[in-house]
């Protein structure tokens, strides 16, 4: 099952324990912010600061796995076809962040998770840090980040096989401001494969 997720929105896919799905840059250099709850409690989240405590990583790599707010396995990173730069550092872009840049109401990642959860009938209290796949924030030795475009070519994907049930966001980062999408969001797509892999 294919889900195109446009460019600045975000959508929802159910995922059950064992099943893999797979995130696609569709025309290349966009950023996705996956954000994943426990499909029994959204109060328990994908957490990239405990998956660095629990793999001792800035940035994950295939065969790791990413840990709930509560420590517990929720993904794996499977297969990875992109150049491999992945963000676990930035927040989800949110409202405050475009008004603190001259542009109230537009649109993020954050609303984008509300949205997609919304059309699912859940909510969450907060909005946990994603992971931001395709997403090039290399840490310099000083400690300073740098805010450079995705070198994701297009078709470039990444996949995650689910360690527990749970729901999946993906959003199509609609950041235009900064240039980690070139200026200019695209698509991406979201492939819940077959049980066969």
């Amino acid at each position: 099952m294919r889900v195109i997720v446009p460019a600045t929105e975000g959508r929802a896919v159910r995922v059950g324990a064992g099943r893999r799905v797979r995130v696609t840059d569709l025309e290349g250099g966009q950023v996705g912010d996956v954000f994943a709850v426990a499909a029994d409690d959204v109060d328990e989240h994908l957490s990239a600061s405990h998956t660095r405590a629990a793999t001792s990583r800035l940035f994950p790599v295939a065969g790791e796995q990413f840990v709930t707010s509560r420590r517990r396995p929720i993904l794996t990173l499977v297969e990875d076809t992109s150049p491999g730069c992945h963000d676990m550092l930035i927040a989800a872009c949110d409202a405050e962040r475009y008004r603190a840049l001259g542009v109230p109401g537009h649109a993020s990642c954050a609303d984008n998770l509300r949205t997609s959860l919304a059309a699912l009938g859940l909510s969450v209290p907060v909005i946990p840090q994603p992971v931001n796949v395709f997403m090039r924030i290399p840490v310099a030795g000083d400690g300073r980040l740098s805010w450079l475009s995705s070198i994701s070519r297009p078709g470039d994907a990444i996949t995650f096989e689910a360690a527990m049930d749970c729901v999946l966001v993906v959003s199509a980062c609609p950041q235009d401001l900064v240039g980690i999408n070139g200026h200019h969001p695209t698509a991406l797509a979201t492939d819940l494969l077959t049980s066969e892999k």
